[in-house]
């Protein structure tokens, strides 16, 4: 792809969809008024209409939940003056990539990704996964498929991964020639995403490189697109990619899904973690004040009514300091959920002697634990009775660098099972994965690891990293590795034993499948802490039978690891019962534990 060079005359660009220097007759035979149905919104051309006071009633239509854009508009300034108080001009920036026609892009294929177009409405599926996770709206499956199958004018890419078939990323292109027979040639990228557990480097660039050889081989002049101002990363993609700016404005309607865009949030809220900051979007939705009182914290005031709560990320003020107690210390909770009927593995309170191995020995491979912790810090997931005392050793000196006291347990197998309860009610289940990598032929172990560190963290505003440590090289040499050594291609690797976010693990929603009778355990369990809010951790061999081993709860749930499931909704509704909402995603009845 050849970048453009900074020295040329761009007159013809600054221009760009006003069409002042293209002949009268060829603006005349453009379509008129074009609005083009995305599913999550329409896209409306500006420039295909004769006046602001027609553009500004087109965007008024605008269907609650979508999100409108407006762009080429004549005179931006103008439509906006004429409904100050229902319009505005979107804070992004339009880059362009022009078309030379010795152009061709030789760039290589990313290694272990394809991109195509679509094949059948799971793509399309497939792609609303992809949007729900970047915190993007959503278009009807159906929207996106007659879209396919029927408007020539749009194109929809995805970026598979070769192992599995996955789709991780999603771009959508607009041909303005077959759409309005547009006198500029151009054409248009839209809705570019990609999924932030893609554990693939370069998803972006390709689908970006993909769609512009489409329209550069259909014989487009430009390909165009809008990006946040302060999307920096982006930004930096596109001009890597010989995008140029141009001064064209978009146009919005001012709405709740663009509300962060036209007015200053309340002080600080911007600083808050993802996992209060899901509480606070979602309670100012609802018109619930949100004062900020520690954003390092995630500690926010919320008041409506006469009615004032305080909440520290999921942690209220509801929550009262004897369950708080009973959940940090892990001990407790095993007793008290074990007296309510709920199976537990085997433990002991390590003795730091002979009786330690002795009970290794007895149950074969343990788990080590401090009693008191959080985010999965001093833990040590699977030592073997073959090892011998001295690792056994280590990772109770590993434990004891967090709390004084630490827990021996058996480790049962299975796969990590995270149940929000909300006033008694599971509102989303969740397998929490160990992190993986996966091999590119090219770089270490260290560096894919590295990488992948960045992307987690990046997805999940720095809460989630994968420490390269002691047990992250003992992970690796368990699958024959060494950190220095290159990965073949397409070589999965497991890095780290324990699956909690914050060491890097990943979260897969699996609310529609999980088992009732797991759903009626983790009730019981927070009913015995006597705790309304809680993350409840299961091992289960199968998430859609019956078979379980409580681990412990943890009573600071975060809640945005659980998107698209409306775990923020259901907190507030818990916090403020009879506070008018959008109503919740979810079906009460599936989650009580009397169901059949």
């Amino acid at each position: 792809m050849t970048a453009v060079d900074p020295s040329e005359d761009h007159t013809e660009a600054i221009t760009m969809g006003l069409h002042d220097a293209s002949p009268p007759e060829l603006v005349d035979a453009m379509a008129k008024d074009v609005e083009l149905e995305m599913g999550w919104g329409r896209l409306i051309f500006g420039q295909t209409f004769a006046d602001a006071e027609t553009l500004a009633e087109t965007l008024r239509r605008e269907v609650p939940g979508r999100r409108d854009i407006c762009i080429y508009a004549r005179e931006s300034h103008v439509v906006v003056a004429g409904a100050p108080t229902e319009l505005f001009i979107d804070p992004s920036h339009t880059y362009r990539l022009r078309f030379h026609p010795d152009d061709e892009d030789t760039a290589p294929s990313p290694v272990g990704l394809t991109v195509r177009t679509l094949t059948d409405a799971a793509d399309a599926d497939a792609m609303n996964r992809v949007f729900v996770r970047c915190g993007m709206v959503p278009a009807p499956v159906e929207t996106i498929w007659d879209n396919h199958l029927h408007a020539e004018a749009v194109t929809y890419l995805v970026a598979v991964r070769d192992d599995d078939g996955a789709v991780v990323g999603t771009v959508t292109g607009v041909d303005h020639k077959l759409l309005f027979s547009d006198p500029e040639e151009g054409s248009s990228l839209w809705t570019l995403a990609v999924d932030p557990a893609a554990a693939l480097p370069g998803v972006g660039e390709a689908l970006t490189r993909a769609l512009a050889n489409h329209f550069r081989r259909a014989g487009r002049a430009y390909m165009d697109l809008s990006v946040a101002h302060d999307n920096a990363a982006a930004i930096g993609l596109y001009e890597k990619l010989g995008f140029v700016r141009v001064p064209v404005l978009a146009i919005k309607r001012k709405n709740a899904i663009n509300e962060p865009l036209f007015t200053a949030p309340p002080e600080t809220v911007e600083d808050l973690n993802p996992y209060a900051r899901i509480i606070a979007d979602e309670a100012m939705r609802r018109g619930i004040w949100v004062e900020v009182l520690d954003a390092e914290a995630g500690e926010i005031r919320l008041t409506h009514g006469g009615r004032s709560v305080i909440t520290r990320e999921s942690l209220s003020e509801f929550t009262s300091a004897v369950a708080m107690c009973r959940c940090d210390d892990k001990r407790l909770t095993r007793r008290l959920v074990s007296e309510a009927g709920i199976t537990v593995p085997r433990a002991r309170l390590a003795t730091f002697d002979d009786g330690d191995y002795a009970f290794l020995q007895e149950v074969g491979e343990v788990v080590v634990k401090p009693t008191r912790g959080e985010q999965g810090k001093g833990i040590t997931v699977g030592v073997p009775a073959e090892k011998g005392p001295d690792e056994l050793a280590a990772a109770v000196t590993r434990a004891r660098q967090h709390y004084p006291e630490v827990l021996i347990e058996e480790r049962v197998q299975g796969d990590d099972l995270r149940l929000v309860v909300i006033d008694g009610r599971v509102v989303a289940a969740a397998l929490r994965m160990p992190p993986e990598i996966i091999g590119t032929g090219e770089h270490t172990i260290r560096d894919l690891i590295a990488a992948e560190s960045r992307r987690r963290s990046a997805a999940t505003g720095g809460e989630s990293r994968i420490p390269i440590d002691d047990l992250t090289e003992a992970t690796v040499a368990e699958g024959g590795w060494t950190l220095d050594d290159v990965l073949p291609q397409g070589t999965r690797l497991r890095v780290r034993r324990t699956a909690n976010l914050h060491q890097g693990g990943t979260i897969h929603d699996v609310t529609a499948v999980v088992n009732q009778e797991l759903c009626r355990v983790a009730v019981a369990a927070a009913e015995a802490i006597g705790i309304p809010v809680t993350g409840i951790d299961l091992l289960v061999p199968d998430v859609t039978g019956a078979e379980y081993a409580f681990i412990e709860a943890n009573e600071r749930p975060g809640l945005a690891n659980h998107e698209p499931q409306p775990t923020a909704a259901a907190f507030i509704d818990y916090l403020f019962p009879g506070q008018p909402g959008q109503p919740l995603a979810w079906t009460p009845e599936e989650s009580r534990p009397d169901r059949d």
